[in-house]
Order: C-alpha cells, then structure tokens, then sequence
C-alpha cells in the first residue's frame, strides 16, 4: 500500500487520530477511538493527498469525485465501499477547483481493537490493502445491510459510554466486516468474466517471463512482482486467484515452475543446475527439493524415467 514519501510530506495531509478526522469534517466525536462521521457536514475544500493514522471504512452514497490512491484513479459511485487501514495514504487530483464531501465514514483507531477478536483477526481482512479502483460495489439490499451496521454503530456512540459499549460496538464492525468479506466473494463471482480475463493474463504473463531471461536476471516469479505487473495489489489478486482456481497464487506459480521444469528436463544437453539456474533458483539443490517435493521423484530420477 502507500506509504510517504519524504519529499511528499509538505503535499501530505496528517490525520492521526479519529479526533482530527471528525473536527476536519464538522462531527462532534463522541468516542476518542471511533466515529461515525457523515461527511456531507464538512466544508466545501480543495482536494489533496491525506495520511491515515487509523482504519476508515468509506461508503459513498453519491458520485463524487477522481480519487488518486497510488498510482490509480478511481470514480466513487454510488454504494462504493473503500477499505484504508492505518499508514495509509489517499489523495484526491488537485484540479484547483473546491468539492462537497458526500456519504458516511466508519472511522476507528486500532487500540479500540486490543484484546478482542477482531483485533486479532484485523490482519485477515484483505480488503484493506485493496487499492481503491478494487472497491466493493453494493447493490442495494446489501447496502441496506450495511447502513444497518452503521445504525447500530451510531446508536452505541450516542446512548453514551457504558461496560458494554466496546463489545458491543467491536462486535458491530466486526459483523461489517464480515458482510464485506461475503460481498466481495459475490462480487468476484458476478465479475467472472473479467476475473478470468486476469487468470489468462496471469498464466500469459508466467509464459512470458520463463520464456525470457528474467528468472536468471531477477529469479523466481513473485505475487507481488505478478500482481503488480498486472495493476492489482498483492491481497486483491491472491484473493481472485483462490477465488477462481482454488489454488493460491504462490501456488499457481509452484505449479507453472514445475510444469516448466518437466519439460526442461527433457532437455539432455543442460544439466540440472543450468536448469535450475535458467528458472531463477539461487541454489540448485532448492530445485531439486522442490522438484522432489511435488513430483515426486528427483529431477535426474524423472529425467530417467521418461
């Protein structure tokens, strides 16, 4: 995800807490951890690139606005949800001209999540790390479902602090979470067509790069090099590979190096280090381990039987 720059941070926009988020919008915060935050009370302001000190969970009700978040652009339409966690950076083009924030945004700081479950299973919610143009569309009795969380959300935050309040309130977003977690898996599924247009670039671009001279020069396929060579963020392309294969990427990309490698070595007149070394393995005992592993023989051995 996006992280600063130096040279970036004059441009850069700090926001640490939930306090300063709810004070720059015209929310009154009514719980140092967390906020509600409609943001259609803040001032009509410029656009410009803000730094997250927390979790924010954005849902725009109108369109509303280019949003820049890396190096992508992203159309807010209505019922989009976008994920930002903590350290995090998103901007909006600067084009000199004002905009009216719309929509609502749940906005919570990770010590609110100590000694919870959901602070212990923060790290599993992909989502966000998603980049922005991989945000989740809702239709709308899911977004129906999610205004819901919010209400609950709210009512907590307003009947005033009590010994329930954190559970309850942990427990809500928690139950957001996971609804988002389901409509993104619907998501994945009504997107298939395009999903498997990725799985096709992905296998295209795993015969390219083994055709090429790239693993003697770089070595071994990454996720990461993969899913940035197709403009994805790592969680979001691990998620659609698993999705659509079963398999996780890094073991899609397993299985291709061990396809490669079978007909290799056939190749009689290239030793199996030359092999392992043309395939992008530092060592050429790895190879042979990993060979072994999922072939279940030697290469040499595999050489000799067939």
């Amino acid at each position: 995800m996006n992280k600063i720059n130096t040279e970036d941070m004059e441009n850069v926009l700090m926001i640490d807490t939930v306090g300063q988020y709810s004070a720059l919008n015209n929310n009154e915060t009514l719980h140092p951890l967390i906020n509600l935050v409609d943001l259609s009370k803040a001032d009509p302001r410029e656009n410009r690139k803000s730094y997250y000190g927390f979790y924010a969970v954005f849902l725009k009700e109108i369109k509303c606005g280019d949003l820049h978040y890396g190096c992508n652009y992203y159309d807010y339409e209505e019922g989009t949800m976008v994920f930002v966690g903590p350290g995090q950076v998103i901007g909006v083009e600067n084009n000199g001209e004002m905009y009216q924030p719309k929509g609502k945004a749940l906005v919570f700081h990770p010590d609110l999540l100590k000694g919870s479950s959901l602070g212990r299973q923060i790290a599993s919610y992909n989502f966000f790390s998603y980049e922005v143009h991989e945000a989740l569309h809702l239709s709308e009795v899911e977004r129906k479902i999610i205004f819901d969380c919010y209400e609950k959300i709210a009512y907590e935050l307003q009947r005033g602090i009590d010994k329930h309040s954190k559970m309850l309130i942990v427990s809500n977003i928690e139950l957001l979470l996971n609804y988002c977690i389901r409509f993104y898996d619907r998501q994945f599924i009504t997107r298939e067509n395009a999903n498997k247009g990725v799985l096709q670039k992905f296998e295209e671009l795993l015969n390219g790069y083994f055709s090429s001279d790239k693993p003697a020069l770089i070595g071994l396929p990454s996720v990461a090099y993969c899913a940035d060579q197709l403009n994805l963020s790592a969680n979001y392309f691990g998620d659609l590979i698993k999705k659509e294969t079963g398999k996780s990427a890094q073991e899609y990309i397993q299985l291709k190096i061990m396809d490669t490698a079978k007909e290799m070595v056939f190749d009689r007149s290239k030793s199996v280090s030359e092999i392992a070394y043309q395939l992008g393995y530092k060592y050429p005992q790895h190879f042979t381990r990993s060979f072994k592993q999922h072939v279940g023989c030697t290469p040499n051995e595999y050489r000799n039987l067939n």
